[in-house]
């Protein structure tokens, strides 16, 4: 009866602490991650740091979506196998769970269907699903993880992306300065911030970037007001529905932790979040913002940086000719 009681009790608090949070806002607070299969997860966060999963050994998802990087890597285009140039920006794998779909143009449903893409693309981590799964079936450890996880030690590409996937839904970014704003600490973001954040709501930015992830939920063309000049060949959905209409039509990205997932658009064109407001204010909403406008709105994006993923760095299991060995944050 009293365990009841305080499990109430606690319920109670909790959603009392999300009551505070403005109904009215088009941007909610990012929810801290649950953890319901703790083993599947280790499991995903090993497969995730493993260069293994790659034909040359050295590549893993890490490399382009690097956790210490923004869960992105930095570079206008990823360098895959073969240092082979990618045709577009690596997006950021952090709250990526939140995205309605994933890729640029949303070729992959879920999470799972999106861990696969990489390992059997040529350009990417160039390797194939079987051979991938031959190398981790291969070792003892990896057989063992994947028995306590899945009940069997057939190690396959579908187990695989499904730990992939349960460790990047646990990639969450909760406690940014304006989620703490949100729910009622005023004084977690500054008066340029609060003045950035009313303009970034009164000239529309929110009629794309809204919700838990500031973006992420819809499909928009690039460049509505004005055409996006750019060298880059990426058709967007185009490329998936073969409709021109759909030419230059991408997944709206996520905007948390913006400040650390440059550069920035489809083809990491720009360096600066200063310039990359000023183009998206210009060719997606007709307005011409000014120095201090723009500061304003790059202050209040930067109160959505939230607490990074923070957890040990996985010891690998050694292949017979390897020893344990901890995998770099690094590529």
């Amino acid at each position: 009866m009293i365990r009841s009681l305080v499990v109430i009790v606690g319920l109670m608090s909790g959603a009392q602490a999300w009551a505070t949070v403005p109904s009215n806002e088009p941007i909610t607070p990012v929810k801290p991650a649950v953890i319901t299969n703790p083993a599947k997860v280790e499991l995903g966060k090993k497969l995730f740091f493993d260069p293994r999963l790659s034909k040359s050994g050295f590549i893993s998802c890490n490399s382009c979506h690097n956790l210490s990087m923004g869960g992105s890597d930095n570079l206008p285009t990823s360098i895959g196998h073969n240092w082979h140039e990618g045709p577009i920006n690596s997006p950021t794998v952090l709250n990526s769970s939140m995205n309605i779909v994933q890729f640029w143009d949303g070729r992959a449903a879920t999470l799972k269907e999106q861990a696969g893409g990489p390992i059997a693309n040529p350009g990417e981590m160039g390797f194939t699903h079987d051979l991938a799964a031959d190398v981790l079936r291969s070792i003892p450890q990896y057989r063992e993880a994947f028995k306590a996880v899945y009940g069997n030690d057939n190690v396959n590409i579908d187990e695989i992306t499904d730990a992939l996937a349960a460790f990047e839904e646990t990639l969450v970014t909760p406690n940014a300065p304006f989620d703490r704003w949100l729910k009622g600490d005023k004084s977690a973001i500054s008066p340029t911030a609060l003045k950035g954040y009313e303009l970034f709501k009164n000239t529309g930015c929110v009629a794309c970037h809204n919700g838990e992830a500031v973006g992420g939920n819809s499909m928009q063309k690039m460049g509505l007001v004005e055409p996006y000049v750019t060298k880059n060949p990426a058709e967007g959905i185009a490329g998936l529905t073969g409709k021109d209409a759909d030419r230059m039509r991408f997944k709206v990205p996520t905007l948390r932790n913006v400040e650390l997932t440059y550069p920035y658009f489809h083809d990491g064109a720009y360096w600066k979040l200063e310039d990359a407001v000023d183009v998206m204010a210009r060719l997606q909403l007709g307005r011409k913002l000014n120095h201090e406008e723009v500061g304003q709105i790059v202050a209040f994006l930067k109160t959505l940086t939230g607490d990074q993923p923070d957890f040990k760095l996985p010891i690998l299991p050694p292949s017979s000719t390897d020893t344990p060995h901890p995998v770099p944050f690094g590529k």
